[in-house]
């Protein structure tokens, strides 16, 4: 332990002891809050929701027939574009599974690209049994098997990869059918970009489909898609949920009401919110193991509980130790015995006793991939009776429930908490009602300071919002595109873009905003030295367009000045990890108990970056700080010291840590695409790759 903690300022260490202390007093005075309130909660039903409950059950079993909708968008994409827009649920991954079989059965090959890579690693394991494992292929920022399989799946960021590539060398991608799962994320603030350059870059050879819940413009999509590809994209719209929706409202004091009466609040909810102003007396803590209970005694679980923060999260299992315990063990037990025998660093989870015991759990970014993917694969084995997650589980993964849970009317976008809109709210919602396990699913919204009631109503009756272009320019794109293209074969690609084909309300074309901010970008890369007088790149420029990441200009700075270590994969490793953190947060440390070693190449590299971000900076342009904790955190684990150790020390959750890690893996590999420019940087940033991408990162 001393090894690590004389790294850190002691003064810091002091005042941590002193929060870890502060923390503890308040847990036991939140607990003896609770213990006051515990089984205050008595389960009551309003008699008007007597039948809505009495449908709760098992509809019969039936032999699966797909829907018209199902059968409409096959038809559609055997021989066109198509964009599904469906309820969460509904069947798309079916119209996929199949639109990839008549493609197979044809002999061709499939792209299946998806925002997240748990969604891509589930689809390859999915896929691979269907069709068999030889004809299945992944390629992620971490993974690559199979890569000249029929069907590749992977993350749409990789696919855009390949169409820069394609664009480069000339060549055809491989390809028949692309499918872009999660296609709402054309609308995305910081990841929209990548989907919209993949519509804009794919060839109008390859069939494109499009699978959503929540696009509420998709004749709009549709039209550009049509006005750039020149062909038609048919547009399949489905509005039924496969399990009808029903809302309620729960009562500080256990009684179910209905949350609405003729499209209205119900009168007994619009009393309550009068009296009490929509708050409720569990300022801290919510009573969530009496919550449970109710929505046990009414056969309302499994739920699903939205919640605000990873605090919050932890804090709910915390508060659930009085809820009962579930007989059923078997064949719960073995299956998680069988896990943590595969992943042990899993058996001291704080959090395992709540899952072991009470069957609930907690789903954020705060916690290690193997730890969520095994939440996720007990609830949807009917294991858990709860699990309490943060808004981005809503988002790709497949995680129903018998009930949802809403607790907040806003959700935090990142940078700060804002209204739920339409389409959020869709996806939260969507996940209520298990096709094929309910009749009849339900959101149940409990008062609370941040909850508007009224807000809530209005979202239910609304349809997920209209997406809008998020395509802007960055330094990686800008190399890619004239790698393959002269600046007005560009202007042209941006007169395609949706910003240009949707309405502007400066009245000018965005095309116009997008040249003017890619000349800039231009003029910059012209003054480096990456573009010549002719526009062409340098061979700086090419090669430094290899290197499709967040930060290319100052990583292509260390590589030319030789700043990276080209003999020692730790310190590598431990070096670029300052590029990849991307947030405010600082961690203080002691200048002076850094390792020499890492100082020293620390300091090397701030010293070749300075005078280019400077210039950077000076032109317009955002320059990200590189502070040196990630680069601590990321030496300790490249040379094998112990996880927990570092996430103690550092006061980082796991799954921060487990972010940083792959993101640094991510940077490294795109180092590695360097090899016939740079072959030692290449060579050593694969060893560091393999350093650092192991347990409890990695998992099968």
């Amino acid at each position: 332990m001393a090894e690590v903690q004389k790294y850190y300022n002691p003064r810091e260490e002091i005042l941590r002891h002193r929060r870890q202390k502060e923390n503890v007093q308040t847990q036991k005075r939140l607990h003896r809050q609770k213990a006051k309130h515990f089984h205050r909660m008595k389960a009551e039903i309003e008699p008007e929701l007597k039948s809505v409950l009495s449908r709760i059950g098992k509809p019969e079993a039936a032999d699966f027939v797909p829907d018209p909708f199902q059968t409409d968008a096959l038809k559609a994409i055997t021989k066109t574009d198509c964009l599904v827009s469906a309820p969460t649920g509904s069947g798309k991954t079916w119209i996929a599974q199949e639109a990839i079989a008549h493609t197979l059965a044809n002999g061709g090959r499939c792209w299946y690209a998806s925002p997240l890579k748990a969604l891509s690693n589930a689809k390859w394991v999915e896929f691979g049994n269907i069709f068999g494992p030889e004809k299945v292929g992944i390629l992620t920022g971490d993974t690559k098997e199979n890569a000249e399989a029929p069907v590749i799946v992977g993350t749409t960021e990789i696919l855009r990869n390949q169409l820069y590539d394609a664009m480069h060398t000339g060549e055809m991608l491989n390809c028949n059918l692309v499918i872009l799962d999660e296609a709402h994320f054309l609308g995305d603030e910081d990841r929209g970009v990548v989907w919209e350059e993949v519509m804009i870059y794919l060839p109008a050879r390859i069939n494109m489909l499009l699978l959503s819940a929540t696009i509420g413009n998709s004749g709009e999509i549709a039209g550009w898609l049509e006005s750039i590809r020149n062909k038609r994209c048919v547009v399949i719209e489905e509005t039924k949920r496969p399990v009808p929706l029903y809302p309620l409202f729960l009562h500080p004091s256990g009684r179910i009401l209905p949350l609405l009466a003729n499209r209205s609040l119900h009168g007994k909810v619009a009393a309550y919110i009068e009296k009490s102003g929509q708050s409720t007396r569990f300022r801290r803590l919510e009573p969530f193991d009496d919550i449970l209970g109710v929505l046990k005694e009414v056969n309302l679980l499994p739920a699903l509980f939205f919640l605000k923060s990873r605090e919050e999260c932890n804090a709910a299992v915390a508060c659930c130790r009085r809820y009962a315990i579930r007989e059923d063990k078997e064949p719960f037990e073995k299956e998680l015995e069988n896990y943590l025998e595969k992943h042990p660093f899993l058996k001291d989870h704080k959090q395992l006793w709540g899952l072991k015991k009470l069957r609930v759990g907690a789903h954020h970014g705060g916690q290690l991939p193997a730890w969520k993917f095994l939440v996720e694969h007990m609830m949807k084995s009917g294991y858990l009776d709860a699990v309490f997650a943060t808004s981005t589980v809503a988002a790709g993964v497949n995680f129903p429930a018998r009930t949802v849970v809403l607790f907040n009317s806003d959700r935090y976008n990142g940078h700060e908490f804002i209204p739920l809109d339409a389409t959020a709210f869709h996806q939260m919602t969507g996940r209520a009602g298990r096709r094929g396990l309910d009749k009849i699913g339900f959101m149940v919204a409990f008062p609370g300071r941040f909850m508007d009631l009224y807000h809530i109503r209005s979202l239910l009756a609304k349809r997920p919002g209209r997406i809008s272009s998020q395509i802007k320019n960055d330094f990686s794109m800008v190399l890619n595109l004239l790698l393959s293209h002269r600046p007005d074969e560009i202007r042209i690609i941006f007169e395609a873009s949706l910003a240009d084909f949707q309405p502007s309300r400066k009245r000018k074309p965005q095309s116009r905003s997008l040249w003017q901010e890619f000349n800039r970008y231009l003029a910059f890369l012209k003054q480096e030295g990456y573009v010549d007088d002719r526009y062409f790149l340098t061979e700086k420029g090419i090669w430094t367009s290899q290197l499709r990441l967040d930060q290319p200009i100052l990583i292509s700075q260390c590589v030319e000045e030789k700043v990276f270590p080209e003999q020692d994969p730790v310190l590598l490793a431990a070096v670029v990890a300052p590029f990849v953190y991307d947030r405010s947060q600082d961690i203080a440390l002691a200048k002076t108990g850094i390792p020499k070693k890492l100082r020293r190449a620390y300091s090397q590299i701030i010293h070749a970056v300075k005078p280019v971000a400077e210039r950077m900076e000076n032109a317009g342009f955002e320059v990200s700080p590189l502070f040196p904790w990630p680069a601590l955190a990321i030496y300790h684990w490249s040379r094998g010291l112990d996880w927990n150790l570092i996430t103690r020390t550092l006061r980082i959750a796991d799954g921060d840590l487990a972010m940083l890690v792959t993101r640094t893996a991510d940077n490294l590999q795109q180092i590695a695409s360097l090899a016939d420019t740079h072959p030692k940087i290449a060579s050593c940033a694969i060893e560091a790759k393999k350093r650092i991408m192991r347990e409890p990162v990695l998992f099968e």
